[in-house]
């Protein structure tokens, strides 16, 4: 088979800088650069650093109320159901990445059109499998994304260099009410301090925010639970959103109550609220516990400055 090659491309940075990065390994069909978002220079723009994507499946398990995988996948045959990609070509692919890639660090992101622990009990793990390709070297790791509690196989390796663990959490009337098949947010948090106790960076992503009732109470419990059993080494908070395609797919809509502010990155909660939530987790996360290593993800300008956060150096969920 013909190695695939790595394409590059100088891309403007949301520090002002320009670097020659990855775009994509062959036809981008496993290696591709996430490049939707512009850069941000209205109020109203949305902050997202182009990441790149490790595109080795699709689809979930669970049956999240507002999966925008119900959308992106609308046109699929097989919908928002589990779908592997071939393994060889995975390697093929990583392989030439990682013999070709130029000298900046990279982080690939396995989690955005899949969980990325759904193979961990079917035939042969991601896990294991690609971290297999990366173990040896130390400037790229995989970012794995996940509300799955199946980490034994990361238990068992010693994949400490090459990975990075994020788990997807929410408050827990939030996740028992539209996060149906996922395990328990309890179980989550008891995957992740296992993990880190095991020497793995775990981060995690409090996203989607629902301003429910006592939405206070519920998400600073949450980030009590969490840090009652371990530090993370970043937590990025996102609040609820849906594009059109996402609400016109979804099956449960109720949650598209708690939108009425429209933005181009689909409906999102109004933005007074989005910020009070914001900013109460994170006066109470810097006065509780002295912790300040936070981001937002797929939010506005306007919200990051309101808050006083220095977009032009973001450290968020996927990027290293």
């Amino acid at each position: 088979m013909v190695e695939p090659k790595v394409a590059t491309w100088e891309y403007s940075l949301l520090d002002g800088s320009r670097r020659k990065l990855v775009q994509r390994v062959g036809d981008g069909s496993i290696i591709t650069r996430f490049e939707k978002t512009p850069l941000p220079s209205k109020p109203t723009d949305v902050v997202c650093p182009h990441f790149l994507e490790l595109k080795w499946a699709t689809g979930c398990p669970f049956d999240c109320a507002w999966c925008y995988l119900k959308g992106t996948l609308r046109f699929s045959p097989r919908k928002s159901k589990p779908y592997v990609k071939d393994y060889a070509k995975i390697e093929q692919h990583v392989r030439s990445f990682l013999e070709n890639a130029n000298g900046y660090e990279e982080v690939l992101n396995t989690g955005e059109l899949a969980d990325s622990l759904m193979q961990e009990k079917n035939g042969t793990p991601f896990s294991k499998f690609i971290l297999s390709l990366f173990y040896g070297q130390e400037r790229h790791k995989v970012l794995f994304l996940s509300k799955s509690k199946n980490i034994e196989h990361l238990l068992e390796g010693d994949y400490q260099n090459n990975a990075i663990i994020s788990f997807s959490l929410n408050a827990d009337g939030v996740a028992r009410r539209f996060e149906k098949g996922a395990p328990t947010v309890a179980e989550r948090i008891d995957a992740a301090s296992k993990l880190a106790k095991a020497g793995y960076e775990v981060r995690i992503r409090i996203d989607p925010m629902v301003p429910v009732p006592n939405w206070q109470e519920g998400y600073k419990e949450l980030v009590d639970n969490v840090f009652s059993k371990f530090t993370p080494s970043r937590i990025t908070f996102g609040s609820l959103r849906g594009l059109q395609s996402t609400i016109n797919n979804a099956s449960d809509r109720e949650w598209v109550e708690y939108l009425s502010e429209k933005s181009n990155w689909g409906k999102k909660v109004n933005s007074n609220t989005r910020y009070s939530m914001y900013y109460e987790l994170i006066e109470y996360l810097k006065e509780k516990y002295m912790y300040t290593d936070i981001a937002l993800c797929k939010e506005t300008l306007e919200i990051w400055d309101r808050l006083g956060l220095d977009y032009k150096n973001i450290k968020c969920n996927c990027v290293p």
